[in-house]
């Protein structure tokens, strides 16, 4: 047992040093797993019983690579390296890496699967793996080493476009490499029994057969890879394509509303003042149209002002951060603002929000937007002598806020749509107000980014009632 291994030992360099070394191969993990598959494959295709030792990745799915051969095979002699520090014999990994390959028996004595802890005190052999078979008929080595991170940024640096491998690999049939390879395992390994057996005769060269086989095999793999591959990246931009057409489409269609609401008040503006130019027209019909005028080019004011928050919202909504915001600091303002509109109105505007309510989490300036739609909506569909209210409560890791009135309510098969752009409901009672149909659309954008929501309950001729949960800020 050799307990003392050279401190800057190297597998893959050690196999390099023979006078003709392999070439290495830039694979990716998936790659040398398929290379893998590949002489498993061929072993067992061949029924060739061979001492096979191995150092994988991490990853289960290539033990059981390890396991899939042992089935076929009544115990195969198979070692399963794993690194380990001098000193540091874990028995436990002993037992969890045998049972992941698939030795249920711990008592077996007639198992031949054995770990391998490989001492070593620097990184080299941490960043190296290795299969190796040997038999009579057939002997292989692959072996791969990862990069160091230093050595992967110096490459980016370069500013290639090529992909950077995760290995650097190595396959060859070359008796000589693959003895070089096992010798500096065997100083490194804290086993004595590690291929204790007979002096083993490499094969002068590998039978042609096998070995055209196995590069048959491999390609097949990795033409499988590929193909799934490039499925899985037409599918991707396949969905993508799909995703750009539907915003395409969707921008089409947000710009045909547009056109189709400013069209309407240009057209009664049009319409206003070809009638203005009547010589015969009398002092109160003057006047009717010049308020048609300015009502029409408020709407349209509104509209315009509706797209621009609206298109700024969505530029920016993604990027923009949350802060917590008190209720009690926003709300009562923005009611205050609406109060002498609704005792204008004879509308009786009332809240309710508690000073010691839980901070709620929204984008900078986003719940005032959220309670000014809100609130204009509700007195501007509520008839003289109605009520509005504003309340709040509490729910488990939100605080909701509640807008009711007693307008003319919303039917039942429109309540989906009130949050489409421009959409509108008729009839307005107060018609002066003006309104682009974009703040039910502003509103969902802005709680759907704070993680809020927002529900609708209506009944014509009785009143609405929009309930809006905003995520509190955790004490």
């Amino acid at each position: 047992m050799n307990l003392s291994p050279p401190q800057n030992l190297s597998i893959y360099q050690s196999a390099m040093k023979v006078q003709l070394p392999p070439k290495p191969l830039n694979l990716s993990c998936t790659t040398l797993l398929s290379m893998v598959k590949s002489q498993i494959d061929l072993l067992i295709e061949q029924e060739i019983s061979a001492t096979v030792v191995a150092k994988f990745p991490p990853l289960d799915i290539f033990n059981s690579q390890l396991k899939r051969y042992r089935q076929h095979f009544d115990n195969p002699l198979i070692y399963n390296c794993q690194l380990a520090k001098a000193g540091e014999i874990n028995t436990e990994v002993n037992s969890n890496t045998l049972a992941s390959i698939g030795n249920d028996s711990a008592s077996d004595s007639g198992s031949k699967h054995n770990l391998i802890q490989m001492i070593a005190e620097n990184r080299q052999i941490e960043r190296e793996y290795f299969f190796i078979v040997l038999s009579a008929q057939f002997c292989s080595l692959l072996l791969a080493h990862r990069p160091l991170r230093k050595v992967k940024k110096q490459i980016l640096d370069r500013k290639s476009n090529h992909h950077i491998p995760s290995l650097v690999t190595v396959q060859t049939f070359d008796g000589k490499v693959i003895e070089q390879v096992l010798n500096a395992i065997k100083n490194i390994s804290n086993s004595e029994e590690f291929l204790a057996t007979p002096e083993f005769s490499y094969p002068q060269e590998p039978k042609s057969a096998l070995t055209s086989q196995l590069f048959l095999a491999q390609i097949k793999r990795q033409e499988q890879i590929n193909s799934r591959k490039y499925k899985s990246r037409f599918s991707s931009f396949k969905e993508q394509n799909k995703t750009l057409q539907t915003k395409l489409q969707a921008k089409d269609e947000y710009l045909r509303n547009v056109c189709q609401e400013l069209l309407s008040p240009l057209t009664h503006i049009k319409t206003a003042l070809s009638l203005l130019n009547s010589p015969s027209i009398k002092t109160t019909q003057r006047q009717r149209y010049l308020d048609m005028i300015k009502r029409e080019c408020d709407r349209q004011n509104y509209l315009m002002t509706g797209v621009m928050d609206l298109v700024e919202l969505e530029r920016n909504l993604e990027s923009t951060s949350l802060e917590p915001v008190c209720l009690s600091e926003v709300v009562p303002g923005v009611v205050s603002t609406y109060q002498p509109l609704a005792q204008e109105r004879g509308i009786m505007l009332a809240y309710t929000v508690p000073n010691d309510l839980p901070y709620v989490w929204c984008v900078s300036g986003g719940l005032r937007q959220i309670v000014i739609n809100l609130l204009s909506n509700c007195i501007k569909f509520t008839p003289n002598g109605g009520q509005v209210w504003v309340r709040t409560r509490i729910q488990p890791n939100y605080v909701q806020l509640e807008f009711r009135d007693t307008g003319i309510g919303i039917p039942e098969n429109e309540i989906s749509k009130i949050f489409n752009r421009f959409y509108k409901v008729r009839p307005v009672v107060n018609e002066e107000t003006g309104s682009a149909g974009l703040g039910l659309t502003i509103v969902e954008k802005l709680l759907q980014r704070c993680g809020g929501s927002i529900s609708v309950s209506s009944m014509p001729g009785e009143g609405s009632s929009f309930k809006v949960l905003l995520p509190s800020v955790s004490q």
